[in-house]
């Protein structure tokens, strides 16, 4: 199997998670939230888009109460559910480089406020709706710390082979697996029956036609990148950058 690496974005969101763990949990429990409330269930066993959000806190090591907290807020009863919403924006970054910045927020004039300021200092812009989104498609993405499993190389890889994955690229033990997006619950539960211990599971956009930028502009742009990363409403970033 092989395909294209995202290794910058990977490694970026796992320090992010190591470094800045406060404003993961806020995120996570977001995400929570909107599962339980989407789902119509605050139960993961009958909701797997919870279950992953909860999977998915857990892996981080966030409290148990956290994570009911979140699921109550969903389920209206701990707390107005209907005040959080998902926003996706679409931007070009410097040197034209295509976004998507996806965002949970309780106000949009907030966040789009802080995104224009951020992208602006930059050199970026707010693209139409629809300009953008055309260039990525929503796949499903898995990742894998080797050092996490009982199951090493070729038995780890077999592993992520039979579980139905599309696509899966490795580097220093460390495993990104890629599936259709419909097919992300699927493919999770299969690996954990095979005994596979995963860090995460989520839906990602992926660049149809990445593009390379020299060094010196490519880290301009993940430079503002990590800017906005470090937003409370904004829960991903995405870009053709390859």
């Amino acid at each position: 199997m092989s395909g294209h690496s995202k290794w910058a974005t990977t490694k970026r969101k796992k320090a992010a998670v190591d470094a800045k763990r406060a404003k993961i949990f806020t995120k996570l429990a977001h995400l929570i939230t909107i599962a339980a409330k989407d789902g119509k269930s605050g139960d993961p066993n009958f909701n797997p888009a919870l279950r992953m959000a909860v999977d998915n806190a857990k892996a981080v090591s966030m409290p148990k109460e956290n994570i009911d907290r979140a699921i109550k807020r969903g389920t209206g009863e701990g707390g107005d559910a209907s005040r959080i919403e998902e926003v996706v924006y679409e931007a070009y970054g410097p040197n034209g480089v295509a976004m998507l910045i996806e965002c949970l927020t309780d106000n949009r004039n907030r966040t789009i406020a802080e995104i224009k300021s951020i992208m602006n200092k930059a050199g970026g812009s707010i693209a139409g709706a629809g300009s953008v989104a055309y260039q990525f498609n929503k796949v499903g993405e898995i990742t894998i710390d080797g050092q996490k499993n009982s199951l090493k190389g070729e038995d780890l890889e077999l592993a992520i082979i039979e579980s139905g994955a599309e696509d899966f690229d490795s580097e220093d033990g460390f495993y990104v697996v890629r599936t259709g997006f419909s097919n992300l619950h699927a493919v999770k539960k299969a690996l954990e029956d095979a005994g596979v211990v995963t860090d995460s599971a989520e839906v990602v956009q992926v660049a149809t036609t990445p593009v390379e930028l020299p060094e010196d502009k490519a880290e301009s742009v993940n430079s503002m990148i990590e800017r906005l990363e470090e937003l409370d409403d904004v829960t991903s970033v995405y870009t053709n950058l390859a």
